[in-house]
């Protein structure tokens, strides 16, 4: 893999993934040589390896693999992060792929910035894109985007955006960081552990200082498998690691220090979603164990920050469903 600068790069973590990964791929090559994909190969069992390996060394200047043992998504966003050369950083996991004409227009824009930002113009510390998600048992396909929160193709500041709608909220698929700002935010990812895409939004978050929406569809991925790890069933199974994932997001910051108010109001709200996602799923389950372990979170929360403790409680979603 030759050394010229890369503008974005990809990672793509893969573990068992021989049925979909080359969908995934194929997408990601169009980038041609302003991009590197770096395959992490995470313990697979299956033709993973070798399908991965085969890329490589079809397109040795583009794609780069990755074999460890496996430690789960959040270690192979790790691993890729530590040795991603682009000056933009994008997971894409690897049963899910990018729309072509969205990703010619925002390589466009990231190859902008990079060859003007050395002319005196800023670069955007994050590029936020709409995601589509293709519904497999309703037969839905709906795109998610950020119009009224971000005005259109320009740089912008927290102070400049509008109201989040409660169904609305960053995710990992809208999100492009500036590599630099991850590295800076000095996040790792828990290992083994399901839900690390939220700490993946939450922690960099106060970090940026600006950002560039751009009003294409460009991330797409399926719901509605029964293996997904959003599926109620498999929550509520994995809640150990949703409460884990939630309490490092209690830990990463004293919120009511962040000078910036719209950015403090998003990091509460976003905090408050995933604290009730926890405990609805906690209390959905109907068992002794977890009503205790609803407690406990709370209590974790009270004996760390009383007045947070207090916000998320009386918040919107908390107060209205008399969480605690």
């Amino acid at each position: 893999m030759e050394n010229r600068e890369k503008y974005l790069s990809f990672v793509v973590p893969c573990y068992n993934s021989e049925s979909y990964m080359a969908r995934c791929i194929e997408s990601l090559l169009p980038g041609g040589e302003d991009v590197e994909i770096i395959i992490i190969d995470d313990g697979s069992k299956d033709k993973t390896v070798e399908i991965a390996d085969a890329y490589q060394k079809q397109y040795p200047d583009l794609v780069k693999v990755i074999h460890k043992e496996n430690g789960g998504h959040g270690s192979g966003v790790n691993a890729g992060l530590a040795c991603a050369r682009g000056v933009y950083f994008k997971v894409v996991d690897s049963d899910d792929w990018l729309d072509g004409t969205a990703y010619q227009k925002l390589l466009e824009k990231i190859r902008y910035y990079c060859k003007e930002a050395g002319g005196g113009e800023e670069k955007p510390d994050l590029f936020v894109c709409n995601y589509v998600y293709n519904h497999l048992e309703q037969q839905i396909t709906r795109s998610m985007g950020y119009g009224n929160v971000f005005p259109a193709e320009k740089i912008c500041h927290w102070s400049e955006t509008g109201h989040f709608l409660p169904s609305q909220y960053l995710v990992m698929h809208a999100l492009v960081y500036r590599t630099e700002i991850l590295r800076q935010s000095g996040i790792v990812l828990p290992e083994h552990t399901f839900y690390v895409d939220n700490l993946f939004v939450y922690v960099p978050l106060p970090y940026v200082k600006n950002m560039y929406y751009l009003d294409v569809d460009f991330y797409r991925y399926y719901i509605g498998r029964e293996d997904q790890s959003v599926n109620e069933s498999v929550m509520i199974k994995r809640i150990d690691q949703q409460i884990k994932v939630n309490k490092i997001m209690v830990d990463s910051y004293d919120l009511w220090k962040l000078q910036d108010r719209k950015l403090r109001k998003y990091m509460f709200n976003y905090l408050e979603i995933i604290t009730v996602v926890s405990t609805v799923m906690l209390i959905r389950s109907g068992t002794e164990e977890n009503l205790e372990k609803k407690r406990e979170l709370w209590n974790y929360i009270k004996q760390k920050d009383l007045r947070l403790f207090h916000h998320l409680r009386n918040g919107i979603m908390g107060g209205t469903m008399n969480l605690p």
